[in-house]
């Protein structure tokens, strides 16, 4: 997904991604989210990987990342908000575009397990 009007690496691509909200597992969070961005209902699916990762800059957070990989879903992918996405990219996780955000082209590399990005 092309992301755009957040502020926050805006016209990289990125994956479908959000904050659990109260009282949401990550599994309802991720369903959700999908269902939101992309307009698809997730059915099987596992965790593939952790990230934590350092703070971009001084007024950052840290985050821990968890990507999923999704077997089953329903539905044909679409942009379900435009005001936070301009394009779907579909692209091989080894033939990435070079405006793929960094940590997610680590993460689409990685073949799975806890990943520390940021420091070097």
């Amino acid at each position: 997904m092309r992301r755009k009007g957040s502020g926050y690496r805006d016209g990289e691509l990125s994956l479908p991604a959000g904050h659990l909200e109260g009282d949401e597992d990550a599994v309802s969070g991720l369903r959700r989210e999908l269902r939101e961005e992309l307009g698809i209902a997730v059915g099987e699916c596992d965790l593939a990987l952790v990230m934590h990762r350092r703070r971009e800059t001084p007024a950052d957070d840290e985050y821990v990342d968890l990507f999923f990989e999704v077997r089953e879903w329903a539905g044909e992918p679409v942009i379900g908000e435009p005001e936070k996405c301009s394009e779907l990219v579909f692209a091989r996780p080894m033939e990435l575009p070079a405006d793929v955000v960094d940590y997610i082209a680590v993460a689409l590399r990685a073949k799975g397990g806890l990943i520390a990005h940021g420091w070097e």
